[in-house]
């Protein structure tokens, strides 16, 4: 748990937009994690198969709410550790830069929200997690065809949806 909290929390804090709820989700990962430990597959990559059941988890967690995620990329563009994102920034610097990136912020976090789920989670395992294709592809069980498709697709409407906002 110590080793893989930080990173679990914030993927589905990234899905789902609530941290509340990402905390809760958490805790039910790694329940599950234990109860089911006996059918891990040792050849396979743990972490791949905790991500397997958070990813599931977060999307449950989309399908039952029917709400519409509010995905925080606050490390999009600049990746940072992860145990900042719920650690109160004390930082110091220009008002006019801090709204600045605070707008690009909020730019990344609606694009991402407007994807598709099937191109957002692959975006934000991809681009957010910087998991491999292969990784991808056994957590979201499907082909690394598939995975590439979609994340170019999610890609390549990102870059739709914020370039009017970039010049």
């Amino acid at each position: 748990m110590k080793r893989y909290s930080r990173r679990i929390i914030n993927y589905i804090y990234r899905i789902i937009g609530d941290r509340d709820r990402a905390e809760d989700l958490l805790q039910d990962t790694f329940i599950r994690v234990y109860r089911n430990i006996d059918r891990f597959d040792q050849k396979r990559k743990f972490s791949t198969w905790l991500y397997t059941i958070a990813t599931n988890l977060a999307k449950n967690e989309l399908r039952n709410t029917g709400r519409s995620p509010l995905l925080y990329f606050q490390n999009f563009f600049f990746r940072k550790d992860d145990q900042q994102m719920f650690e109160a920034a004390d930082r110091e610097g220009r008002p006019d830069d801090n709204l600045y990136q605070k707008q690009l912020q909020d730019l990344v976090a609606k694009a991402v929200e407007k994807l598709p789920d099937r191109h957002r989670l692959v975006f934000t395992l991809r681009e957010s997690e910087g998991k491999s294709y292969e990784e991808i592809a056994e957590i979201l069980d499907c082909n690394i065809g598939t995975v590439k498709s979609r994340l170019n697709r999610a890609r390549a409407r990102f870059a739709q949806l914020v370039e009017p906002y970039l010049h």
